[in-house]
């Protein structure tokens, strides 16, 4: 996204690191539906028993403070390649981690892991390669809710501005076909335009 009022740079494109101030306020401007992306990345955790969360990307909390509201008493383990936007986060009790999608995930055995507005900024092999890893970190019929910009089938759907070496998004099918290929069973449960949130459970280790 081209955000750059929201982001410092940090030697080049890909280690931009988005900052606190004016943050929420650039979202909504350059993100169509934001609050509904984020309110549908939340009701896509309903229904499942979780105790432990992973979040990866947790910016300023957004998404944290609303998964959390359906989840009362869950403990939340969060990463985001930014200090400074940790700083701002205000989640007390949750185990806050600076820390890069490429990384080594945090230890623990998550019963949701979720992110919104982060993975796009991993090419197709990165996501691919987290993908693996989320899987591995996630409990038995645990669950994975991705929300995030996407390639439209449709041109014309492109909302979204998006930074050239910076925002790397795919197409819709091919993450729900690298999900599948990670071990999971998933679908797509809200789509507009260039944004979607999928939701991907955990298939039992045989």
């Amino acid at each position: 996204m081209s955000m750059v009022g929201a982001m410092q740079p940090s030697g080049d494109a890909s280690q931009f690191h988005f900052t606190p101030e004016h943050y929420l306020e650039l979202m909504h401007a350059e993100v169509p539906r934001y609050d509904e992306l984020q309110n549908e990345t939340a009701r896509a955790t309903q229904g499942r028993h979780v105790r432990t969360i992973l979040e990866l990307g947790v910016g300023t909390g957004e998404t944290s403070r609303r998964v959390l509201a359906r989840h009362p008493g869950a403990k939340l383990t969060g990463i985001d390649a930014s200090a400074e936007m940790l700083a701002e986060a205000s989640l007390p009790g949750a185990d806050l981690r600076v820390g890069r999608l490429e990384d080594a995930l945090p230890d623990g055995s998550f019963d949701l892991v979720v992110s919104c507005l982060a993975i796009h900024h991993l090419d197709g092999m990165g996501k691919r390669d987290l993908f693996d890893r989320i899987a591995a970190a996630l409990a038995d019929g645990g669950t994975f809710v991705l929300a995030d910009v996407i390639v439209p089938n449709d041109p014309a759907d492109v909302l979204t501005p998006c930074t050239p070496g910076f925002d790397l998004p795919d197409r819709l099918d091919d993450q729900l076909n690298w999900l599948t290929a990670a071990g999971f069973d998933v679908e797509a449960t809200w789509v507009r335009g260039d944004l979607a949130v999928m939701r991907a459970s955990r298939l039992p280790i045989t």
